[in-house]
């Protein structure tokens, strides 16, 4: 493109970030950002945990201000001023500016919208009252906080179990605030399938926050200094309600300019980041993306993508042929002392787009378990059955589910297999992991279940084995792991004295196996299939399956 003016709507990730790229790829070209609120290029990211306390200073949150972004990065930076319409014939904007109230017109070379994602309100009664809260940006951060700080309320409801709800969920409960969340699914997150999300909610629990699943929010009334929330399960009176639905795309301007979008107001790009119109570039929250690991189309509100889209807007502008592959979905949560990340798809795309996959679980400590302080961390890896090409993975636990998520995402980008994954080699030492990694660990137990020599069955399919006789049900752990809990209908013979009792078993009736984490399950069921038994271990163990359906009630 040749350009001598480029005018960016939005300040936060995506504009932002194109801004910054621009400028260090020419020193010529003029650049006015346009921000409609009174802050640029802060930690959307880390509201919540302003509100908690865990960031304790307001500036911390902003990462750049309006005028030293501008004085570093030679960019005419206008906050208050709100683009409202675009002429794409004559290649110009006309602004708003909310301190004056006037009205003017910018013309421009390239146009670059990155307006973000705004909370989704439903259409319900007392949706807009004062107690009731969204949060996007620093000022809604600030009303929240002054109302608690103000008001010391004594409890909250939250709408919605996604990241948002979660993340409220859990500063809230810091800052001394009893927490209802209501969510209409089965189940919190939504990029986490329903047995991973189970350890996700047993933590809120633990923590005291009552999930309030498969529940409808009806109408907010006031009642007094506090409020009624009704749902379709009851009552709940609350001090304050956060609606965190979910977003969607604040693309008016685009829409009323003619742009294509999406069903949902999505802004379509093709992978230069351009729109239907050859002058116009749009990234962030408010544009429809490649899903990098399904090839559909999806939109995907997070930060990381918004910024690679900023930069390689700001490429193109600048002449330089870049594109956008996807995004990938790759996310991490902080749940009190829990963390959990996913990347790829989950176990529910695979299923709908009709994938031969399969799953396995493996439960790993975060590093070597004879170093203190060592966490067990759940890890779910979604692989193609045909190629061995790993699809997604999700994982729960304690420290380095960062790393190990990470890792495998990394793999997935380029498109990797299990094998590969039993091959790499990661960095050891027993404080940070162990000599078999826990993604080596997902590999090597993926990589059997391919090429036969593990047979395993689910936690979900355990409902259906019969109780009858007509099969062995045999939990491998110790008299003592046994005694604490165990799955009914499983006699306990524990693994080191299984030969003992081979000839107590029918060669003709199917062996189901479980312990504690698969481990020992595994060594069983090799003993078995040694001595002609058809065996199958219990994929994540006792440890999952308790977690799923003992804990999470």
């Amino acid at each position: 493109m040749n350009v001598s003016k480029v005018l960016i709507v939005g300040g936060v990730a995506g504009g932002a970030s194109t801004a910054a790229r621009l400028r260090r790829l020419n020193e010529d070209v003029e650049i006015i950002l346009f921000e409609k609120g009174e802050y640029i290029s802060f930690a959307n990211c880390g509201l919540p945990y302003y509100i908690g306390g865990e960031i304790k200073n307001k500036s911390d949150l902003t990462l750049q201000t309006p005028k030293g972004f501008g004085r570093r990065f030679k960019v005419d930076v206008r906050t208050f001023n709100e683009v409202i319409s675009i002429n794409k014939e004559e290649k110009t904007v006309e602004v708003i500016n909310h301190l004056t109230s006037e009205k003017y017109v910018e013309s421009y070379d390239a146009l670059l919208l990155s307006p973000g994602a705004e909370p989704f309100r439903p259409g319900i009664e007392g949706i807009n009252l004062d107690k009731v809260f969204t949060l996007r940006n620093i000022p809604d951060t600030y009303k929240i906080k002054d109302y608690i700080t103000e008001n010391s309320p004594k409890s909250a409801t939250i709408i919605g179990g996604g990241f948002i709800g979660v993340e409220m969920a859990e500063n809230l409960v810091t800052a001394g605030v009893k927490v209802d969340l209501i969510e209409m699914q089965n189940q919190v997150m939504p990029p986490f399938d329903y047995d991973m999300a189970c350890i996700i909610q047993n933590e809120m629990r633990l923590h005291g926050i009552n999930l309030m699943l498969e529940t409808a929010l009806e109408k907010i009334e006031e009642n007094g200094s506090s409020l009624k929330v009704y749902t379709s399960k009851g009552v709940i009176e609350t001090d304050m309600v956060i609606l965190a639905i979910g977003v969607k795309a604040e693309s008016k301007i685009a829409v009323d300019a003619g742009l294509s979008v999406n069903q949902r107001g999505g802004i379509i790009v093709n992978d230069n980041m351009f729109t239907s119109d050859e002058h116009i570039l749009a990234v962030g929250d408010a544009i429809e993306v490649l899903d990098y690991n399904t090839k559909e189309k999806a939109m995907v509100p997070l930060a990381g993508p918004a910024n690679k889209q900023g930069r390689i807007a700001a490429d193109n502008i600048a002449g330089i042929k870049s594109k956008y592959r996807g995004t990938q979905g790759s996310s991490i949560l902080k749940v009190f002392n829990l963390t959990a990340a996913s990347t790829g798809i989950n176990e529910k795309t695979a299923k709908r787009l009709g994938i031969n996959y399969e799953k396995s679980f493996t439960v790993s400590s975060s590093h070597t378990s004879y170093y203190p302080g060592s966490e067990e961390m759940y890890v779910k890896l979604i692989f193609h059955k045909d190629t061995g090409k790993v699809l997604g993975a999700e994982i729960a636990g304690g420290e380095g589910v960062d790393k190990r998520c990470d890792v495998i995402a990394s793999v997935i980008h380029f498109n990797g297999t299990v094998d590969d994954l039993t091959k790499l080699e990661l960095c050891y030492a027993p404080p940070y992991s162990s000599a078999k990694d826990p993604v080596n660990m997902a590999g090597y137990v993926a990589e059997n279940i391919l090429n036969g020599v593990s047979k395993i069955f689910h936690h979900h399919e355990v409902s259906d084995l019969k109780r009858d006789g007509s099969i062995h049900l045999i939990d491998t752990r110790t008299r003592g792991e046994y005694a604490a809990g165990h799955i009914e209908g499983f006699i306990n013979i524990p693994v080191d004295n299984l030969r003992q009792h081979l000839s107590e078993l029918d060669k003709n009736k199917k062996v189901y196996i479980v312990c504690q984490v698969g481990l020992r399950g595994h060594v069983a069921c090799r003993i078995l299939q040694g001595h002609g038994f058809d065996s199958y271990n219990l994929s994540g163990g006792y440890a999952l399956y308790n977690e799923i359906y003992n804990k999470n009630k």
